[in-house]
């Protein structure tokens, strides 16, 4: 009973380092590249989806793709830095910076379903939507990343607003939208973690 009270203990006072930590897992590099890639996206629409609104599916296609691939790569990049750790430390912190940003990435994806589904009529807030929940989530966030990363999720909610004050009107789904949120976010995001990660310990 003693020993396995122990281990708890353990184990607790590895989750309090963990959270008083600085996460270092996210990487300027491909944080950067999601946000080359959304601006790639915002091109390519302007093309392959040219009237969003009478194509939605395609446009959701495309944007959950994207988030996707982002995704995708940014969670084989944890996996193998954590899989290459051998601090159990490293590792919990990793599994508490996906806790933390992932309640925002399902969400997100049950609200599109539901506006894809019953309400495609209010698909113009999507953009807007997307980014406030990804304000949320970088909020959340915040504690295991340096301190000026809460700039980012400032810049999220108030592109957020800024797509849904505008309303639906002429600009109902338009590329811009995209590309100012997460193309310009992502890219805001890895610039700061540049600059207080990357650049001081050169790696």
């Amino acid at each position: 009973m003693e020993l396995r009270e122990a281990l708890q203990q353990i184990s607790d006072i590895r989750q309090q380092m963990a959270r008083g930590g600085v996460f270092r897992g996210y990487r300027s590099l491909t944080v950067g590249a999601s946000g080359v890639l959304g601006l790639f996206a915002a091109a390519v629409q302007t093309r392959w989806v040219e009237d969003p609104e009478n194509d939605l599916a395609r446009y959701l296609l495309l944007w959950v793709g994207v988030a996707a691939l982002s995704a995708l790569i940014a969670g084989v990049e944890l996996v193998m830095r954590a899989h290459k750790s051998d601090s159990g430390l490293a590792r919990n912190m990793t599994r508490l910076a996906v806790e933390q940003f992932l309640p925002c990435v399902v969400v997100g994806a049950l609200l599109t379903i539901s506006i894809f589904r019953t309400a495609p009529l209010v698909a113009w807030m999507l953009p807007g939507l997307w980014a406030l929940l990804f304000g949320l989530g970088v909020f959340a966030s915040s504690r295991l990343l340096p301190s000026m990363v809460c700039w980012v999720g400032f810049y999220y909610v108030v592109c957020g607003c800024i797509c849904l004050y505008g309303g639906p009107g002429e600009q109902f789904l338009a590329p811009w939208k995209m590309a100012l949120c997460f193309g310009g976010g992502q890219l805001l995001c890895a610039t700061i973690l540049y600059w207080t990660l990357e650049r001081q310990h050169g790696s």
